[in-house]
């Protein structure tokens, strides 16, 4: 990763934090969430500056065997008026963006992805916390009634990231093999490969007939992505060839 695409990710951390807020404060932090149905927005906001400041001590922390412990200040105040949940909140973005920025892409550290083929790092830490942000953001603004596709930096990158990072991590794939791939009219296609030993993926889609992938699932890069973390409906999708195996891909995703 170069020092100019960390620096960027570390800009759209902010960028969708700060919208993340912005909706927050219009939709009001009483408001249900329909992304994350069990949700208030004032549980939203406290959930994004909390997993936002443990990132930042795991990053700052460097090497470590487990994920870090006792953080100051990373629970969000119970209680008290909506301005000081909001400045607890952009407190936690600057943390983590001066934590990346003084680590740079290349230190390690510890992730819960170590199982899967993508490094463990702060660099790592800065493209997942891309897709963090902007899918929450999302989620606020879901919440305001005024939801907005993912910007440009978080959908080009997020079917590539979820992909080997959140579906590799997921286990054994519990059907029958299968192969999909995830064709965005405006970005980067990826294939992803499902089997007992879990899912693989690598960028590209072979054009003509369906026989490799079995399936295939297109659409905008935003609307993919926000399908991968079961956003939004699905009928903004084309799903051609093995209907059943893109839809059991969509709903694992989305499984604890």
């Amino acid at each position: 990763m170069t020092t100019a695409a960390f620096a960027d990710m570390i800009r759209t951390i902010e960028d969708r934090s700060a919208a993340l807020r912005a909706a927050a404060a219009d939709a009001g932090l009483a408001a249900r969430v329909p992304g994350c149905p069990d949700w208030s927005v004032r549980d939203l906001v406290a959930h994004l500056g909390e997993v936002q400041r443990f990132w930042a001590a795991a990053v700052s922390a460097g090497p470590a065997d487990g994920p870090p412990a006792d953080i100051p200040g990373a629970e969000a105040p119970a209680a008290g008026a909506p301005e000081d949940l909001m400045a607890w909140s952009a407190a936690a973005t600057e943390e983590l963006a001066r934590a990346l920025a003084e680590a740079g892409p290349d230190r390690p550290c510890w992730t819960w992805w170590r199982a899967t083929a993508a490094p463990a790092t702060s660099g790592a830490v800065a493209r997942h916390q891309v897709q963090e942000a902007g899918v929450h953001a999302f989620d606020a603004q879901e919440a305001a009634g005024r939801p907005e596709p993912l910007p440009g930096p978080v959908a080009a990158d997020g079917i590539g990231e979820f992909t080997t990072v959140g579906l590799a991590a997921m286990g054994p794939w519990p059907h029958d093999a299968g192969t999909v791939a995830l064709t965005p009219e405006d970005g980067e296609a990826w294939m992803v490969s499902l089997a007992p030993d879990g899912a693989r993926s690598a960028p590209g889609d072979p054009a003509g007939d369906l026989s490799r992938p079995v399936a295939r699932i297109r659409g905008t890069g935003s609307d993919i992505v926000l399908a991968l973390y079961g956003r939004r409906a699905r009928q903004g999708l084309i799903i051609e060839g093995d209907r059943d195996l893109a839809t059991r891909m969509l709903t694992w995703s989305t499984t604890d």
